[in-house]
Formats: C-alpha cells, structure tokens, sequence
C-alpha cells in the first residue's frame, strides 16, 4: 500500500496578512531599457522565440507590455484620459487588458497573451509570468487598493484567476485555471478552486538563476486524495476478510472445535 499518499493530503493556504509589496517601475530605469529588458527575457522563458526583431514583431504579449508601459507614464504625468485611450487601442490590438494605473516590474512576460486581465491597483514585481487567460481582479466596489499584489518570480498557469487586495508570494506558482481569494506562503505551488496548498519550497525543482516553466510537474492533488482512499479501503477490506475467516472458524454454542474446523473449511455459513 502506498503510505507515502497520506503525507499528501491538500494543505489551506494559511499565510499572514502583510502588507502589499511597493512595486517601483524599474526602480526608475528609462522607459526604452525597461522595454528592452522586457523584449530579452522571453528567450529565457520560451523556447519558441529566436530572435529579438522576430519577439518584438510578432509577440502579442510583448506588444501588450510596451503599450501599458507607455499607457502608464502618462498615467503617473496625469494624462489620464490619454493613457486611458492608449489602454484601450492595446486592448483593440493584443486582447490583453491592462489598466494603465497597474504597477508591473521589470522583466513582465504574457506568454501567449491573450483574455489577459489587469486590474488598475494590482501592483506586479520583476520576472513574473503570466499565461493566456489569466486574470487580476477586484472584489469590492470601494476605491484604494482592490487588486493582488505578485511579488518577484511568480508565475500564473493558464486560467488563473486571482482575486482581491491579496498578495502572491515570491516564487509562488499559481496552477492553471485556480482561483486564488487568499495571500499565500512564498516559494509555493497553489491550486484548486480555491487555490490550496499542495507543493512546498523543499518538493520543487530549483532552477539556478531561472524561473521553473516545467508545469507537467504539477502535482494532482484530486489524485492523491484518491490513492489515499483506495489504500484505505484496500486495508480495511483485507481486515473484513480475516475477521470473517475467523468467524467462520469459530465454534457455535454447544459444538466441539474439531466440527467447528470442518464447517470453516467447507464454507458453511454460521447460524
């Protein structure tokens, strides 16, 4: 029987409200280094990409990027209006939509970009990624900070959806299609609706000087909830059967041993 499932079981997210990391654009780098920066890091991240004129040409992701990184200075120079409408025609253009108010870092990559939300308060680190369909956003109607906080080396799965003034730890990789409605744990993997626990710091791999894209490695944490119930009822069915071998064996009121024997070995059935 496989024990080891039991140590598996789906852990709550269980991480101390803190408050939200300060994302600094660039730490004040010029604009044309940021987008630079932002164009060389997808090599790192995919192995589709061959060159840097081909990424920029042809990379929607990348597109959304710079167009939110000129939408935002504009932002920050008070030329809302403008920085609204350059939002809106990188929306037209990408189908990533990124509210010009958002705070994204350095080395920001939207792999596959496309139905990307951004909420306008969600504040984003350096060397985050994030895949298609991924989106962060509000929960409350009331101003001030209502989006998430990813600080430095998340990485979203397709899908995901993460909700509310709540901040994803550094290194923490969020699994597709999760709903994450809780801060969580640095150098974690979350998943579920809603999101859990399920990988430690200590079970991933680790990846000198890169960011861990092997997403097959994601655990399956349905699946070894349910090895732990087969183990368990294979173990209790066992014990079922050597209890009714016992019983069968057992002399009845009134009967000697040696008849009691004979009746377990032939299968009768006890009174």
């Amino acid at each position: 029987m496989r024990h080891s499932h039991e140590t598996m079981m789906l852990k709550p997210i269980e991480a101390p409200a803190r408050d939200p990391v300060a994302v600094k654009v660039g730490d004040g780098l010029p604009l044309l280094q940021l987008i630079r920066e932002d164009i060389g890091c997808v090599r790192l991240r995919d192995p589709a990409a061959r060159g840097e004129l081909e990424t920029l040409l042809t990379y929607p992701g990348v597109h959304a990027v710079i167009w939110h990184r000129l939408a935002h200075s504009a932002w920050q120079a008070g030329w809302r209006f403008p920085a609204r409408l350059l939002s809106w025609l990188s929306r037209f253009l990408t189908n990533v939509d990124i509210h010009p108010g958002a705070t994204i870092g350095r080395r920001f990559f939207i792999d596959h970009g496309a139905g990307v939300v951004i909420g306008e308060t969600t504040q984003i680190g350096d060397d985050v990624t994030i895949y298609h369909g991924v989106t962060l956003g509000g929960t409350t109607w009331s101003p001030g900070k209502r989006h998430p906080t990813l600080e430095d080396g998340v990485v979203a799965g397709t899908g995901a959806t993460i909700l509310g003034p709540i901040t994803i730890g550094r290194g923490t990789r969020v699994g597709a299609n999760s709903v994450v409605v809780k801060n969580t744990p640095p150098d974690v993997t979350v998943v579920g609706i809603p999101a859990k626990v399920v990988q430690p710091e200590s079970g991933r791999r680790m990846l000198a000087g890169r960011i861990d894209l092997d997403h097959h490695r994601m655990p399956d944490p349905v699946g070894e909830a349910i090895a732990v119930m087969m183990d368990r009822i294979e173990f209790l069915e066992a014990r079922l059967a050597h209890l009714q071998k016992r019983l069968r064996g057992a002399p009845r009121p009134g009967e000697h041993h040696e008849d009691a024997i004979t009746r377990g070995a032939f299968g009768a059935k006890p009174m």
